[in-house]
């Protein structure tokens, strides 16, 4: 746990990736990952945006190495560029809402809902995917820390998100707050 917390408070997020398209975001985002590189997938600032509205925001010392991971796997990008001081901030991916007795966590257009003092999640919306009936249908009235996860039972942008949703409620129920 603390070197999980030494390796954020190292992450200078000073540097981020373009994609063409969210599909390539997340391919990217799953290959750094993989490769042990700390990110944030994020929404680029306004005048960066060419088309997909994903973003890996990245320490750009580790440019050259994410670059050559990138050719090694076929990850097609952009651009990594440096954020100048003067850019737009980013826009988190996952935003937090507490009604008191439940808190509602969205990410991009996902939302998931549970109740604090049990964990039980009390709804799943948003999106548009065809997805998101099922994602409902399987995680709706289960607690936090016994609902499936996401990712494994979709494979879309939405289960993408909800599984971001997802592990901040769950890191929020488990009292971690808000990260």
């Amino acid at each position: 746990m603390e070197a999980t917390k030494q390796k954020k408070a190292n992450f200078v997020g000073d540097g981020i990736i373009i994609f063409h398209d969210v599909a390539g975001a997340m391919k990217g985002e799953r290959t750094v990952r993989a490769a042990a590189y700390e990110v944030k997938l994020v929404a680029p600032p306004p005048e960066l945006r060419m088309g997909c509205d994903l973003a890996l925001e990245i320490n750009l010392v580790e440019q050259a190495g994410i670059e050559r991971l990138f050719k090694e796997k076929s990850v097609p990008f952009v651009s990594i560029m440096p954020l100048k001081k003067n850019a737009s901030q980013m826009c988190d991916i996952v935003k937090v809402t507490d009604f008191g007795k439940w808190v509602m966590v969205k990410a991009g257009n996902m939302k998931l809902s549970f109740e604090k003092g049990s964990g039980l999640i009390v709804n799943v919306s948003g999106g548009g995917c065809p997805d998101i009936p099922y994602l409902n249908a399987e995680m709706v009235d289960k607690p936090l820390a016994s609902a499936p996860h996401p990712n494994v039972l979709g494979y879309t942008l939405c289960a993408t998100m909800l599984q971001r949703a997802y592990e901040e409620a769950l890191s929020i129920y488990n009292g971690g707050g808000v990260s």
